[in-house]
């Protein structure tokens, strides 16, 4: 059968290539094309754009470039039309395939959405929309399932394949001598972002956190085609050093971490990692946001756990008197940091339902198959 995936960030390209491969294991002879980046390349998809082209953050830089995303929408319905698939598979990033849903849907095209927009965090009403354009939805939260209950819809739960990702991790050899860590020297993972207008808010804090504990060694978790200026508040402090698209190697051997709201926060969570959660948005974007999420936090961790197991500190919050207090109770053998680890292995136990990637291939086939039939 005949693919069209599109994810339009990173997180959404990793599943997507873990996807692709389950699909594959089922379907040898499948063809996959779309939007995304290089681990669905590596995993057979033809691309058509790269989502790096795509990274449009928060409620003015989406402003800023209107035009650009509608060209790739129009880019990408072309794109569609023009390959005739069984489906087309949306990954993540709402906004973008939101539209591409309500094409699909008055072409006749199948719609499957493989962890869609959280809409049980702001806009619920979006809900509806979503049921009306997609014919199977796959979430991957599993607080998500009885959400979409409330509007009379039977999703699919398929696990996180974020723990699928953990799990299948192995630390890479020579880790630490490649990026010039000791082994005898705590680190702590710094995790600012991968946009640019997340690491011009949070990494001169975090610089002015690492200044306070210079007995460790603070490996900030780089970007390595984003611009090296973006990490100057680094640039005179000797014991900050930077990894390379080697997170998950950096999260392994790390003792405790700042982190960007985000996915990030459930990977340092399944490695084990004490952690602070920071965010910070510009003043129009966090008095947007505010007005518009209601939930109760903006981690994963605290979000899947049903209570606070990590804090979260945003906007003014997110000083460097709040942060180094908290990191030198995760940092040492304190209450506070069993408290966090007991709270991760919950998490893990409410998660761990076998690999999202393959549950989703399985019944997406099952689906497309049951419909060829019909």
């Amino acid at each position: 059968m005949r693919y069209y995936i599109i994810a339009g960030e990173r997180s959404g390209d990793l599943h997507g290539g873990n996807l692709v491969k389950a699909i594959r294991q089922r379907d040898p002879q499948a063809t996959f094309k779309g939007f995304g980046g290089e681990y669905m390349r590596q995993a057979g998809v033809e691309l058509t754009v790269h989502y790096d082209a795509m990274a449009f953050m928060g409620f003015t830089q989406v402003l800023m470039n209107l035009n650009s995303i509608s060209k790739f929408i129009k880019q990408c319905t072309a794109d569609i039309l023009d390959f005739k698939p069984d489906v087309v598979i949306l990954i993540d990033y709402g906004g973008f395939n939101r539209q591409i849903a309500s094409f699909g849907k008055k072409r006749g095209i199948r719609i499957f959405y493989y962890i869609p927009p959280k809409v049980w965090a702001w806009g619920q009403y979006r809900a509806r929309g979503l049921k009306a354009t997609v014919d199977r939805m796959f979430v991957i939260l599993p607080f998500e399932k009885d959400f979409f209950k409330k509007f009379d819809w039977d999703v699919d739960y398929v696990g996180n394949p974020v723990l699928d990702a953990v799990k299948a991790h192995r630390q890479s050899d020579g880790f630490l001598s490649k990026w010039s860590l000791r082994e005898d020297q705590p680190i702590i993972a710094l995790l600012p972002g991968s946009r640019k207008q997340e690491l011009q808010r949070l990494v001169p804090v975090m610089a002015k956190v690492a200044r306070k504990f210079p007995e460790y060694t603070f490996a900030v978790a780089a970007v390595s085609n984003l611009d090296k200026a973006l990490y100057a508040p680094f640039s005179d402090l000797p014991n900050v050093k930077y990894v390379e698209e080697q997170t998950y190697d950096l999260l392994s051997h790390a003792r405790a971490a700042i982190v960007t709201s985000g996915t990030a926060t459930l990977e340092t969570a399944l490695f084990r990692v004490p952690q602070i959660v920071v965010y910070k948005l510009s003043g129009l974007n966090y008095r947007v946001v505010k007005w518009l999420i209601k939930i109760p936090f903006i981690s994963l961790v605290n979000l899947i756990a049903g209570k606070e197991v990590v804090k979260e500190m945003i906007q003014g919050d997110a000083n460097v008197d709040n942060l180094a207090g908290e990191l030198k109770q995760l940092l040492i053998d304190s209450p506070r940091r069993n408290e966090v680890l007991k709270g991760y292995d919950e998490i893990i136990r409410i998660l761990d339902t076998g690999s999202a990637s393959e549950n989703a291939a399985n019944l997406m086939i099952g689906y497309l198959q049951s419909r060829s039939k019909d």
